[in-house]
């Protein structure tokens, strides 16, 4: 486990009157004392090497657990049958997944032939980029990069796609941009799968790489870390992976590492 030994400051505890008092320190700056103690005042190359150290010390799950766990991390706060579904915003139930066109299932955010990692245990089930989804949509995302542009998604409103691209609804862009930027940090071609990094370009077919950079980076200052992103990076951390995403504490990393 990532931290053992060290309390995990819950997102409930942020919250409280007495985690607002000047004189008590917020989740966040917890963490900064324990979890990100090795990133704290570091900038460019020097702070994505430390997060890598950081986040790579977690618990894998398989492939098949993923299902339980997302029913956890996607649940929906209004009503704890369903989970809410990535770019539709659909709150559905939790049962209702599998592989018919109305169910909901796994989406890898980071593409997984982007560096040709499939469902390998690692990249491949890294509860930090995969999300519940529609089947129908999940298949018109397909692989394709992110960028602002292109034709209405049928059921799910707000999203649009073109030939080479995905731009996913206002609400999750941010959490979007977070989730491929996790990948690159966490994947850094250490471990037996590809060094995964975001460039500026569409259409990457096959390689380790997925754009838009400069989008990204406007998606995550656009829409920062809502009450549910902060929730599910907190889950995953207590109840699954023991590690966390780094820029849905820290946001302001991202332009730190990406200048």
């Amino acid at each position: 486990m990532a931290v053992a030994g060290i309390a995990a400051p819950s997102v409930a505890a942020a919250n409280t009157p007495a985690a607002t008092d000047t004189n008590r320190p917020t989740a966040v700056q917890a963490l900064d004392d324990t979890y990100y103690q090795d990133a704290m005042g570091k900038s460019g190359p020097e702070l994505k090497a430390a997060l890598h150290t950081i986040i790579s010390d977690q618990t894998k799950v398989s492939y098949d657990e993923v299902w339980d766990a997302l029913k956890s991390t996607d649940e929906d706060p209004d009503n704890s049958s369903n989970v809410i579904l990535l770019y539709s915003g659909r709150s559905q139930s939790k049962d209702a997944s599998g592989g018919n066109s109305d169910d909901w299932n796994r989406e890898h955010v980071w593409a997984k032939s982007h560096g040709d990692f499939g469902t390998a245990t690692g990249p491949g089930t890294d509860l930090h980029h995969l999300r519940p989804t529609n089947v129908t949509v999940n298949s018109i995302r397909g692989n394709k990069d992110f960028d602002n542009g292109g034709q209405d998604v049928p059921d799910a409103p707000g999203n649009r796609t073109d030939d080479d691209s995905f731009e996913p609804r206002d609400q999750v862009k941010g959490d979007v941009a977070r989730m491929i930027l996790y990948m690159a940090v966490r994947y850094d071609g250490d471990d037996g799968f590809a060094d995964l990094e975001p460039n500026d370009n569409v259409d990457n077919g096959s390689a380790p790489n997925i754009g838009r950079l400069s989008v990204l980076k406007e998606w995550s200052a656009e829409d920062p870390p809502d009450a549910f992103e902060k929730n599910r990076n907190q889950v995953i951390y207590d109840s699954f992976q023991h590690n966390r995403n780094p820029f849905i504490d820290h946001p302001e990393w991202v332009d730190s590492i990406w200048k």
